[in-house]
């Protein structure tokens, strides 16, 4: 089993949508428990690391700031 590694500011396509309409959050805090914002709405959830592996699509890097 790989362990997907996860950065601040990365942002997250998920399999499924958040009721807002979006599938798109962004990584607010890494650990075992990963906190993360939808960018529609702006809601703050925190999901344990093992279910948000299982629910994301793709991963985008956050960007570097030059």
């Amino acid at each position: 089993m790989n362990i997907i590694k996860f950065a601040v500011g990365d942002l997250l396509e998920l399999k499924k949508p958040h009721p807002c309409g979006t599938n798109k959050m962004r990584v607010a805090r890494v650990g075992s428990d990963i906190r993360i914002l939808c960018e529609g709405c702006g809601r703050d959830m925190t999901l344990p690391r093992e279910k948000l592996e299982k629910a994301v699509r793709h991963i985008l890097p956050a960007e570097t700031e030059k």
